[in-house]
């Protein structure tokens, strides 16, 4: 008996020191964050869920993927709300909005996007759609010159089951973040409250599809560097961004380093210079009474991170309300554009010249 109660007292302490090294820091509650540019800042309204953001510097635009997270985060509710789509938003002021996805896409959730731009100036847009058919898939657009999408391509396979994000690195080539091993149950549950490595990143080459990482913590955005060489996937429940070298002629990755980054990352956009910029979620418990009542507040926070030095930037924090839960910051040279998991709209920040 007396061996049994050290043994449950020894495995007690374990549990509450893992639960203090990880958890503790992975949720935020002791992080001071401080507003930081919200103010210069204007609210551009799109449609609820302005969840991911590609800019294209050419139309001096941004794509953004909007749909009703919060009736499927909480309710496992069926896609197609009206609203759900893709967005076009001027970056100059008025900044004009129209939405481009297809008509007729009524069973559309998009999720993460990415911009792909071909050799001889033709351009695709990926997008992770969750249909209420329970299938995972990434649409493939073709992006016309005045930014409309025709749809051309419906990709699934079995390795995607729980796909955040994507990166498009060829015309049907891309890379996606499975943010969980498993969808359902206590083994789902375990993973995500005790931040257990079972989430992978899958790569699909044109024909077929194929776990190419795993041994994650959420993986949740992904994107890769401006010379396609390195990929950079964000672990959210370990406040990190994985790093991996990747081969450009197979898509395999190999762990190269890890960033430890101020807040829960969600997204990861690439700058012209290299540099990282992810939007996240510093105070979990915040975002989760929000991700339940729209008034909960949830802060809004922007990193930009030197992929060189690892070191982090506080660019952008909302503590108030002004937008909850951002879940990416994307930039073209003097613009941020911060999106959010549940909010309808967007905020576009000026940014110094030299960015």
């Amino acid at each position: 008996m007396r061996v049994g109660l050290i043994g449950l007292a020894a495995a007690a302490a374990a549990f509450g020191a893992y639960v203090l090294a990880n958890l503790v820091p992975a949720s935020g509650v002791f992080a001071d964050l401080r507003p930081t540019l919200v103010e210069r800042c204007v609210r551009v309204d799109i449609a609820p869920g302005t969840e991911d953001v590609a800019v294209d510097p050419e139309l001096n635009a941004a794509f953004v993927s909007a749909g009703d997270r919060r009736a499927w985060f909480n309710d496992g509710a069926a896609a197609g709300g009206a609203r759900n789509g893709i967005y076009l938003m001027d970056l100059d002021p008025p900044h004009a909005v129209r939405r481009v996805s297809p008509a007729g896409m009524e069973d559309f959730l998009p999720h993460g996007i990415s911009l792909w731009r071909g050799p001889n100036g033709g351009k695709r847009l990926f997008v992770v759609n969750h249909p209420s058919t329970g299938e995972e898939i990434v649409e493939i657009f073709d992006v016309a010159a005045d930014g409309a999408l025709t749809h051309a391509e419906s990709v699934s396979f079995e390795a995607m089951h729980a796909p955040n994000d994507v990166a498009a690195v060829g015309p049907r080539q891309f890379y996606a973040t499975n943010d969980r091993g498993f969808k359902e149950g206590l083994l789902s549950l375990a993973e995500a409250y005790l931040a257990l490595p079972f989430s992978s990143v899958v790569f699909y080459d044109g024909k077929a599809g194929r776990i190419v990482a795993d041994g994650l913590a959420y993986a949740n955005g992904v994107n890769q560097s401006k010379d396609g060489k390195t990929l950079y996937v964000a672990e959210f429940l370990k406040r990190r961004v994985a790093v991996f070298d990747r081969d450009p002629d197979t898509g395999a990755l190999a762990h190269a380093a890890t960033m430890p980054t101020r807040t829960g990352p969600d997204n990861i956009d690439v700058a012209a210079d290299g540099a990282l910029w992810i939007g996240g979620h510093t105070k979990v418990f915040d975002f989760l009474a929000h991700a339940e009542d729209p008034s909960a507040v949830a802060p809004s926070h922007v990193v930009r991170v030197d992929p060189e030095t690892g070191e982090n930037e506080d660019v952008f924090i909302d503590i108030d309300g002004v937008i909850n839960g951002s879940s990416v910051g994307a930039v073209s040279r003097d613009r941020l554009v911060v999106g959010a998991v549940f909010d309808g709209h967007v905020m576009v920040c000026p940014l110094g010249a030299d960015r």
